[in-house]
């Protein structure tokens, strides 16, 4: 939370304008080394990759759980907020991939209900940075994959390779790519109702 602040305050202060069009690549630069150095931990545990192969289908349960999870709680804030149903699913169905779902919510439905699931999943990725470490040590290494969402198989892939073992590295890898490959479906699908 801590660099985000510093960054805030940085890009706001300190940053010449001429540098913050490159933010963008030095940003996937950045993403690609970390995800590099993942992969590098992962392919050198060659007993995790057999322990996933034991996991067979049953691995796919954390997804649906972490999906199930994800929309009813979408759906119970929608409630408390006055939200139509198809809005706080379609939000929910972001699944934390802020930049796809709010864009997706933007062009199909609402500017302003897609800037609304922009910050709904930015502050949930947020989240899952602190709440990731801590689920891992006060709860179980499985939980500390919820939080993430589709980040899982990207920027909040390092925090869970730290927090936890490589066999829930594996997991929230396959978590996050479940869940990225059905945010453009289900978005698009919930918003119409």
């Amino acid at each position: 939370m801590g660099a985000v602040v510093l960054g805030m305050v940085w890009g706001r202060w300190f940053l010449p304008a001429s540098l913050a069009g490159h933010l963008e690549l030095v940003t996937n630069i950045a993403l690609g080394l970390m995800l590099v150095g993942v992969g590098i931990e992962l392919g050198s545990k060659r007993s995790t990759w057999s322990r996933l192969c034991v996991l067979g289908w049953r691995v796919l349960l954390v997804p649906l759980a972490v999906g199930i999870g994800s929309l009813a709680g979408a759906v119970g804030a929608g409630l408390m907020l006055n939200l139509p149903f198809n809005e706080s699913s379609a939000i929910g169905a972001g699944f934390g991939w802020y930049s796809l779902s709010g864009v997706l919510i933007a062009q199909i439905y609402d500017v302003q209900v897609g800037a609304l699931a922009f910050l709904t999943n930015v502050i949930r990725e947020l989240m899952a940075f602190m709440l990731i470490p801590v689920l891992a040590v006060k709860m179980s290494k499985l939980m500390a994959v919820a939080p993430g969402g589709a980040t899982t198989m990207d920027t909040t892939l390092p925090v869970i390779s730290r927090a936890t073992d490589a066999d829930t590295t594996i997991i929230a890898l396959v978590n996050g790519t479940s869940l990225s490959l059905l945010v453009p479906v289900l978005v698009p699908v919930l918003i119409s109702l």
